[in-house]
């Protein structure tokens, strides 16, 4: 089911590869498959189309958390905190860094 979902989000983005929706959805189809390595990229390419998707930070560093790879989820969580900020989105800036927070202590 969830390789069904990939194929189709995967062609929705050849004919629209900025399509944040579908570039979301697949980052997280691959993050809870646990495909980390490619959930990560998927929204980093999201982030590069579209900076202030908040929760594409987020989401790319509950997955990296997961992973033990802790200094880069840090970061991502770093850079999606002040992305919230400045899109006054503070919902999406307390629950990054409430995820900081438990990563560093």
């Amino acid at each position: 089911m969830a390789e069904d979902r990939i194929s189709q989000l995967k062609e929705i983005l050849t004919v629209n590869p900025a399509d944040s929706f579908a570039r979301y959805a697949l980052g997280m189809e691959y993050s809870n498959s646990g495909q980390v390595d490619t959930a990560v990229a998927e929204f980093k390419t999201l982030l590069q189309h579209n900076p202030n998707y908040v929760n594409a930070y987020f989401m790319a560093a509950q997955a990296l958390a997961g992973a033990q790879r802790n200094e880069e989820a840090i970061q991502l969580l770093r850079d999606g905190i002040a992305t919230a900020q400045r899109t006054n989105n503070r919902h999406a800036e307390s629950e990054m860094q409430d995820l900081l927070n438990s990563i560093e202590n």
